[in-house]
This record gives C-alpha cells, structure tokens and sequence, in this order.
C-alpha cells in the first residue's frame, strides 16, 4: 500500500517538480524552506490546483493523472484539509462545525463520538469558535476534517500559528490520530521537532524539487542533506524499551543495533519509543576512553563527511548495525581523530541529551 505523487507545474516565476512514493498509511512530512512548493503538492492534491502534469495514487486509486485524462474533482477525493487557520463557522458552536463535516460524508467507519473523544473534545462542544485556544479552534478543525470521512488527511502548516505551550498542547492528539485511524496523511511544517514526533516518511523539498524522501530516521541521519547542516540537526533511532534500572534511575534503550541509557522513564518494557540525538552534543573519540562520567559510549563507522563552511564545522555521519548518528565537531577534530569514510569511532553522548520521543 502506497502513496505515489509525481506533479510538474510552472508558475511565473518558479517552476515544481517532484516524484516521491511512500508507505501508506503513516504521517508524510513534506519539510522545507517557504516559498519551496509544499503547498503546492497538498492544494494538487486536494483538487483544488490542477498542475500541468500529474499523476496522485492512494492504494491503487487513481486520483489525478493528467497523461491518461483522469482528474478527480475535490468532493469525489475524499481528501480532508486542514490548514494553519482553523477556519471555523464562528456563529457555530462546536458541536455544529463538527457536524457540518458529516453533511456531504459518504457512509464511513469514522463516528462522531469516536472523533470527539480521541481529541477530547466532550467539554467543548457548546461553545463558541471564539472562546476557545488556538490548540482548541485546530482540534476542532482536525475533527471536521475526519467527520468528512477522508481516504486521504492533508494538513498544511496546522500548527504554525501557535506558540509552543498550544503546540505541546496538541501533538499528542495528533500522535493519537496516526496510531489510532491508521489514515494516509500529508502534513506540512517547518518545525523539525514536529517531524522528529509525527513523521514515519520524510519528503525534503527545496526550490520546487525533492532533495531526498524516505523513512525520517534515514533522511533525518544523511550528513550530505541541507538538513544536516541546521543548528537543530540531529538523528532518529527507533527504539525499544529494554530495561529499567531504578538503583541508577537509568532506562536502557535498545535501537539501530545499539543500546542508549536515558534517565529514567515511565514507559512498559517492550514498548516502541524514539530518540532524537543532537548532533551538537555528540562527542567523538577514537578508542575508549578510561575513565568517564557519560553513559553512552556508542560505537559505529564513519559513513560520510560534509563539511559546514557558514559554522566552520563538520558533520560526520556515523553508521550503526541498522540505524545511523550525525555529530557536528570541528575539521581540527576529524584531522586529529583521522576520521575518513570506513573508518570506526566512537560516539560519546550525554543520558541528558538524549531525547525520548513518542512512538516511531
């Protein structure tokens, strides 16, 4: 089961063109700078741009493809939209918003009840559109959406507009909706920690074109990528949760054929976690160090070496068993540690720096 999308369009004074195919179901993060051409793929995607050239396939279903003369118009997609501005009926209750997306539903497994309870919505459904938070107004936007019965949830940039308690506020509801409904979705943001907690796929764009698509613990480790090269770089490994020590207030966390000790957590052993490991607080050595205070002393092989001219810095790229780490030092540091491609080094990170995240 796959999501497909290829579309080319020119507009003035730009031009997209991008293919990609991922798993379906699962959270498709379409990530880059403004201006790149994400929402173009999401508007395309709903019928509501007609590019040049296209080609839209969910499960098989052909959505869009423009060479065979097959263009979908929006009502028959089923594509639920969701954008940084709830767009609520504000003379509405809630209760009302969220019922207007059943209007025009075709017959579906999505209920009402079901809705209002996996984003918590039973306290709000008698009032206003104007009373309620930021995180409210985009969980009954979210809610509307679902109740149209969607094969396909597209979200453009739905959390841009908060600040950051309203965004705490709300992933976790959006964590619940891609363990729970199992729907193809595309969402669009610019905030890597957004794609470190939701992504299962990654789909990097930059100037109209895709710079690399994949798993987001693969694209998210690749030192060769742009994204490599932000302040907030870092890699994901998908993790199990393989012991708690409490003498030590230690968790240890098995992942990419390596084993991580976090402080301790409050997660059954067995479950699926992943970490995100910053590559600022990687520290490289080249033989095991005698004395030590950090826990994670993570061996692996150099992959690649990119070098960061605007810092003055290098991301080295450091192969596991199945999984990856970037770190960022100096190139003094990779000429004194005689880093190259192939070669082994280890990798020293803080428990403290380590950061547990939801459910790969």
């Amino acid at each position: 089961m796959t999501l497909s999308l290829h579309l080319r369009h020119d507009f003035p004074s730009a031009k997209v063109d991008v293919t990609f195919e991922v798993p379906s179901p699962g959270v498709t993060v379409l990530f880059g700078p403004s201006g790149a051409g994400k929402s173009t793929i999401v508007l395309a995607a709903a019928g509501l741009l007609r590019p040049t050239d296209c080609r839209i396939a969910i499960d098989g279903q052909i959505l869009a493809d423009t060479a065979a003369g097959i263009w979908l118009p929006p009502e028959q997609r089923r594509a639920g939209l969701v954008f940084q501005d709830a767009k609520l009926f504000p003379h509405m209750s809630v209760e009302t918003n969220l019922r207007f997306g059943l209007r025009r539903a075709p017959p579906g497994p999505i209920r009402f009840d079901s809705v209002v309870a996996l984003l918590g919505l039973d306290r709000l459904l008698a009032r206003r559109p104007h009373t309620l938070s930021g995180g409210e107004r985009q969980r009954v936007a979210i809610g509307r959406a679902l109740l149209a019965q969607p094969r396909l949830l597209l979200m453009d940039e739905p959390l841009a507009s908060l600040d950051s308690p309203r965004k705490a506020e709300i992933v976790p509801y959006l964590i619940r909706l891609k363990t729970t409904l199992r729907l193809p979705i595309l969402y669009v943001t610019h905030d890597l920690d957004e794609v470190g907690r939701l992504a299962d796929s990654l789909v990097l764009i930059e100037n109209g074109a895709v710079a690399a698509y994949g798993p987001v613990a693969d694209v998210t480790s690749r030192a060769s990528l742009a994204l490599a090269q932000r302040d907030d770089a870092g890699a994901l490994v998908e993790c199990i949760v393989a012991a708690h020590d409490t003498a030590r207030q230690l968790t240890r966390l098995d992942g990419g054929g390596a084993t991580f000790w976090v402080p301790l957590i409050d997660r059954d052993i067995g479950r699926a976690c992943r970490i995100r490991v910053p590559a600022r607080e990687v520290i490289l050595a080249g033989r095991p160090p005698e004395a030590i205070s950090l826990h994670n002393v993570v061996p692996g092989l150099v992959r690649a070496i990119a070098a960061d001219p605007v810092r003055r810095t290098v991301v080295v790229e450091i192969g596991l068993p199945s999984g990856a780490l970037l770190a960022r030092v100096t190139p003094d540091a990779v000429a004194r540690l005689g880093l190259a491609p192939g070669e082994p080094v280890l990798a020293l990170i803080k428990s403290t720096s380590i950061e547990v995240l939801g459910g790969g």
